[in-house]
C-alpha cells in the first residue's frame, strides 16, 4: 500500500523523497496555493490550506502494481476521511515516465485514466453499494470503491487549454461524496461556491467551462464525464468504465 501522507508531514520531510515526489508535491503546492492566479476548485484550496487532503504516491500507471497500491490506499482512505476535515480529498501522484510524457497525449492519458479505475476494481472486496446506480450513463451513477462513492479527478501533462486540467505527472484526486452534503444546488453555500468556482475556472482557464460540468444528480448529468475532461468542449459517447471485480459477486 501507498502510505498516506498529510501536508504538514510532507512540508517537512518532501526532502526525503524520491526526485519524481519531490518535485510533484512542489508543482502541486505551486498550483493549489498560488496567491496570485487562484486555483478555480475553492474546496481543494481549502482542503489544502486546512490539512484536509490526504495525499499518495503510486508508481507507473499502466503496471498493474500501481493498481493495487491504489486500491489499498484507496480502502484505507475510505476509513479515515470522516476524520480529516469536511474538505476531504485523497490526491494521488503516478511515477509518470519519459515514455508516457512523449508519447501520451490527452486521449492516451484518458485510456490510461480508466484503465486503471477499471484494474483498481479487481481488487476491490466489497459489493458495489445498493444506492448507486450499476450503470453510468444513469444521471445518479458514481465511482464506487469498497462501498464508497467517490468523485474522481483526473489531471494530466496533456492538458494544455485547459489549465485546471494540467498537471506535470499523471495526477488523480478522489473526493467522498459525503463532500457534498452541504455543496450541492440544494444549498445556499452550494450554489455560492459553484458560481465562485465557475467564475474562477473561466478566469484561470481563459475559455468557458467544460459543457459536460453540471450538478450531480441532476438528470442531464453524467458524472463519469466529469471526471477527465476533454482539452476542447468534446467528450465521449461511451462510458469506458467496467467493473471487473463484478464477476466475483455474480454467484
Amino acid at each position: 500500500m501507498a502510505a498516506l501522507m498529510q501536508k504538514t508531514w510532507l512540508d517537512e520531510h518532501a526532502h526525503t523523497l524520491p526526485q519524481w515526489q519531490r518535485d510533484a508535491y512542489q508543482a502541486f503546492v505551486s498550483t493549489i496555493a498560488d496567491d496570485t492566479n487562484t486555483y478555480p476548485c475553492v474546496p481543494g484550496r481549502q482542503g489544502f490550506l486546512t490539512n484536509n487532503l490526504r495525499f499518495c504516491f503510486i508508481g507507473d500507471p499502466r503496471c498493474t502494481e500501481a493498481a493495487q497500491q491504489l486500491a489499498k490506499t484507496l480502502q484505507a482512505y475510505g476509513k479515515c476521511s470522516r476524520d480529516t476535515g469536511k474538505f476531504a480529498s485523497l490526491v494521488v501522484f503516478c511515477e509518470t515516465p519519459k515514455a508516457i510524457l512523449e508519447n501520451y497525449d490527452v486521449e492516451g492519458f484518458r485510456q490510461l485514466f480508466w484503465s486503471l479505475l477499471n484494474h483498481m476494481t479487481t481488487f476491490d472486496e466489497k459489493a458495489w453499494p445498493a444506492d448507486i446506480p450499476t450503470d453510468p450513463h444513469h444521471h445518479k451513477w458514481e465511482f464506487c470503491f469498497d462501498g464508497e462513492p467517490y468523485f474522481a479527478f483526473c489531471a494530466t501533462p496533456a492538458h494544455d487549454t485547459r489549465k485546471s486540467r494540467h498537471f506535470p505527472c499523471f495526477l488523480l484526486a478522489f473526493q467522498p461524496r459525503w463532500v457534498f452534503d452541504e455543496i450541492n444546488e440544494k444549498t445556499p453555500f452550494g450554489r455560492k461556491i459553484k458560481n465562485v468556482i465557475r467564475q474562477r475556472l473561466v478566469k484561470y482557464d481563459g475559455i468557458p467551462g467544460h459543457p459536460d460540468l453540471k450538478w450531480y444528480g441532476n438528470e442531464d448529468n453524467y458524472e463519469w464525464k466529469q471526471y477527465f475532461i476533454s482539452d476542447d468542449d468534446t467528450s465521449p459517447s461511451k462510458c469506458p468504465f467496467h467493473r471487473m471485480r463484478d464477476k466475483f459477486f455474480s454467484n
